[in-house]
């Protein structure tokens, strides 16, 4: 019954992360296209992080590659780095010399928060810990279970 659910585990958790990868790039799409705030220089890092892995993961989704997560998982590493240093940028923890902000559009002025305190680089540190955290259990799982799941068969 545990491996069962293991490998129901194994088969959903792939494809919650790239939900979660889809979830993230048109959100950022969403804030820049409808609300028109302009992403600062960190956030174009962070795009430039997450928007390639629509087609990584939908590739490696498609031809089934046992080897996906270990494409996957330094991209979400880099961007849990940039992400996790805007937090503290925008915390005003980190020093803000660190990286080269435009003076026009610096990246410590966050122009959108929900419930006070979720920042757009705040979401954005969660999607890249969401898809990190996804990847490292799916690879314990398919480690323990002896290989990947078909993740588009029919039967359990």
């Amino acid at each position: 019954m545990r491996q069962k659910a293991e490998i129901l585990i194994q088969k959903y958790v792939i494809l919650a992360i790239y939900l979660q990868i889809w979830v993230g790039t048109i959100g950022s799409l969403y804030f820049s296209q409808v609300m028109h705030l302009p992403p600062c220089s960190l956030c174009l890092i962070q795009r430039g992080l997450l928007y390639p892995l629509i087609l990584i993961m939908g590739v490696g989704l498609w031809k089934k590659d046992r080897w996906l997560p270990y494409y996957v998982l330094p991209f979400s590493v880099a961007g849990l780095i940039v992400a996790g240093y805007h937090n503290l940028l925008v915390w005003g923890i980190a020093p803000a010399n660190l990286i080269v902000c435009s003076v026009q559009l610096p990246c410590t002025i966050q122009e959108f928060t929900l419930f006070g305190f979720v920042t757009i680089p705040l979401m954005s540190f969660v999607a890249f810990a969401v898809i990190g955290v996804g990847m490292i259990i799916y690879v314990k799982l398919t480690s323990k279970l002896k290989g990947p799941a078909d993740i588009f068969s029919r039967s359990n």
